[in-house]
């Protein structure tokens, strides 16, 4: 029988600490810059809630190859910081020093001097309780507002461009792009085999994609020049809507699965609860033989959750399921914690079949990559 943790292969749920890599190529002659810009986000990110130690260190053969490494608590304050004003701010200096960066992640499995413990023992040890398991597939997607009124036109836009090559390099390619509307706001969900950055910047570089990315700036709410390197940068860091979390359901599926992005507007603060929340119901759903739901992906940033989910049938067939509130009271937790929740919170079939609606995201486009011959 296939258990639980091999069904989930992204989480930031989990409890591990969190150790976070940076490799940057430095500019020639920057170093001086550099160390004076790190000194200052150092200071920055040493009071953050949930860090707890960094280290900066130099290549012994290159000396433009520098290394941050920090150690954090858990994934959940690490993304809070990192999707933040205050830290995009404190790390704008470093910029103008940098050539090139990298970003990776990762949850403690095991440490030296540390016995094996139970699974249940490990999140009190900070390790992650298994190692999951999956495709080599990176899920990330992208949000950003339009201006009211120019809904329609960005939605012909993004819906009529041509895709790009799938390919990237031997071991990375594109396997799909979704694309949903809710209001002004735009989420573009994408599915990684391989290096998640690599496809990001193969995608940027496409002249397709660029000719799109130009036709709507125009209608963009927050004002970017896709030639100036640095509106670029901070455009697409705020725009940035992580996957916190996913989980798929073995055995399920058919002919009929349809994808659909589902928004959950969250009260002030109350984000990453909601994000949790639907996580803890996504995994208890996999088990269930009722629920609909395939696969889910959860995206969070600040008060903006995205549960990106392939339901098998039409998606009102089973509204508590396919929202995330099946069980005890589960309609009216998740009802303290979004704007508008109030409808669903007696665990009414039929309104949460209407707040299921109204939060299914309109799809624009939603692509997959054709296999490689």
């Amino acid at each position: 029988m296939t258990t639980l943790s091999e069904r989930i292969s992204q989480s930031a749920f989990d409890g591990s600490r969190l150790r976070v890599i940076l490799l940057l190529d430095l500019h020639d002659g920057a170093q001086k810059q550099f160390l004076e810009a790190y000194e200052h986000m150092r200071n920055h990110v040493a009071s953050v809630p949930g860090h707890i130690s960094d280290q900066l260190c130099q290549s012994i053969e290159n000396p433009s190859q520098w290394l941050i490494t920090s150690e954090w608590e858990s994934a959940p304050p690490f993304l809070a910081w990192v999707n933040s004003e205050e830290h995009v701010e404190t790390v704008q200096p470093l910029h103008s020093c940098v050539r090139d960066t990298r970003s990776l992640r990762f949850s403690v499995l095991r440490e030296t001097g540390q016995p094996f413990v139970a699974t249940h023992e490990s999140a009190r040890a900070g390790l992650q309780a298994a190692p999951r398991v999956g495709e080599g597939v990176v899920r990330h997607a992208l949000t950003f507002t339009v201006k009211p009124g120019s809904e329609q036109a960005v939605a012909k836009i993004l819906a009529g461009y041509s895709s790009p090559a799938a390919r990237v390099d031997d071991h990375t390619r594109l396997r799909r792009t979704s694309l949903f509307m809710r209001g002004n706001r735009v989420v573009r969900a994408i599915e990684v085999q391989g290096d998640l950055m690599a496809a990001l910047r193969h995608v940027s570089r496409q002249p397709e994609v660029r000719a799109v990315e130009e036709a709507i700036n125009p209608y963009l709410e927050q004002d970017r020049d896709l030639n100036d390197p640095n509106s670029a940068r901070l455009f697409f860091t705020r725009a940035a809507l992580p996957a916190v979390h996913h989980v798929a359901a073995d055995g399920r599926g058919g002919d009929e699965v349809n994808r659909h992005a589902l928004y959950y507007q969250a009260k002030d603060d109350c984000g990453l609860a909601v994000a949790r929340f639907l996580a803890q119901q996504d995994e208890a759903a996999a088990d269930d033989p009722r629920s609909p739901v395939v696969s889910s992906t959860v995206f969070h940033r600040d008060n903006i959750v995205v549960r990106l989910i392939d339901v098998s049938g039409p998606l009102v067939s089973h509204p508590s399921l396919a929202l995330g509130v099946h069980g005890h009271r589960k309609a009216a937790t998740l009802a303290r914690l979004l704007i508008g929740g109030e409808a669903v919170a007696d665990g009414d079939e039929s309104e949460i079949g209407r707040f299921l609606a109204d939060s299914d995201m309109q799809l624009i486009t939603d692509r997959y990559a054709p296999p490689e011959s």
